[in-house]
């Protein structure tokens, strides 16, 4: 008489019996699943990862430089224009690293030092922790002083 668990196991061709750690590897093509392809991540991603994290620091009032806050904000004036995170963030990504470069104004009174400290942390961690990516250095301009009474800029426009 036939073992119940040898009757339900699949036949190979040749009439011997496949075990079902053999099985499986088959299926599912064995080895770790990080190793079978590559994965890529385009420049804009870690920019937006970067220019997120380092608005989200106390003291950090805008990104880029004065120009370029001028045409961003027109862009977001234009019906269906999105708001640009990654304004002042320029990011080189490698197969494993990355670096970046950001442009910050910050706020009148705040020690400059320690906005530029948190910022590096905050970016680093954001981008390490999404990317996998090793950040190797963060390079940070301050462009401005935003100081208490300075309005927002905005650009005149003669659209009504």
């Amino acid at each position: 008489m036939t073992d119940m668990t040898e009757r339900n196991r699949p036949e190979t061709p040749e009439g011997a019996v496949e075990s079902p750690q053999a099985r499986r590897a088959t299926k599912r093509g064995g080895g770790d699943p990080a190793t079978r392809g590559r994965t890529t991540i385009a420049d804009g991603v870690v920019e937006k990862i970067a220019g997120l994290a380092a608005r989200d620091v106390l003291g950090v009032n805008a990104m880029g430089s004065g120009l370029s806050r001028s045409f961003g904000a027109m862009r977001d004036r234009v019906p269906g224009g999105t708001k640009s995170v990654a304004r002042g963030v320029k990011a080189e990504v490698g197969e494993l690293q990355t670096a970046l470069d950001l442009e910050i104004v910050v706020d009148y009174g705040v020690s400059i030092t320690d906005v530029a400290r948190a910022v590096r942390e905050n970016v680093i961690a954001a981008v390490e922790r999404m990317t996998g990516l090793e950040v190797v250095e963060v390079n940070i301009a301050v462009s401005d002083v935003k100081l208490p009474d300075e309005e927002e800029e905005e650009p005149e426009t003669r659209l009504q």
